[in-house]
């Protein structure tokens, strides 16, 4: 399973989403980029996931353009930028994924409160992107797995 996160720079958001994707299943082919990409990936990201315990920090931003013609399983989108900026993709695209985070980066205030901002982002993302891999991706990418539609949450059984 292929899967892409887009951004817009590739520093924070999508780097975030990567990591906990990646954390939840080995086997996942897991790329990132950015509509423009930054130079580093935010210290506070790899710094905030690094507590979880997941190691991003040899992550480096990429371009998307990088990736364009490849065949992805899934495309996902974490920001409303890269949502509005994403190119069209010449390899095939099973699945389209648009949602949206605030990004951290743009936190403003002490050091204490900007980490907690981060933190907070960043679970955001873990418990978005787990209902992805529960609701689709761990299903092979063909929807839901029950026919209520509850999935993980389904008292059906």
């Amino acid at each position: 399973m292929k899967i892409l996160i887009l951004c817009s720079d590739n520093s924070c958001l999508s780097q975030i989403a990567q990591g906990w994707l990646q954390s939840f299943d080995r086997t996942l082919i897991v790329h990132s980029a950015g509509i423009s990409p930054a130079i580093e990936v935010h210290p506070l990201a790899v710094q905030t996931l690094a507590s979880s315990g997941i190691d991003i920090s040899h992550h480096k931003p990429e371009a998307v353009e990088k990736y364009i013609d490849e065949p992805w399983d899934y495309v996902i989108t974490v920001s409303r930028d890269a949502e509005e900026n994403c190119p069209a993709f010449t390899g095939k695209v099973r699945n389209l994924i648009h949602t949206s985070f605030y990004n951290p980066a743009r936190a403003k205030g002490t050091p204490e409160s900007i980490a907690g901002e981060f933190r907070r982002i960043s679970n955001q993302v873990k418990m978005k992107m787990y209902d992805l891999y529960c609701d689709e991706i761990q299903n092979g990418g063909y929807g839901p797995t029950c026919t209520c539609g509850a999935n993980r949450f389904c008292r059906c059984n």
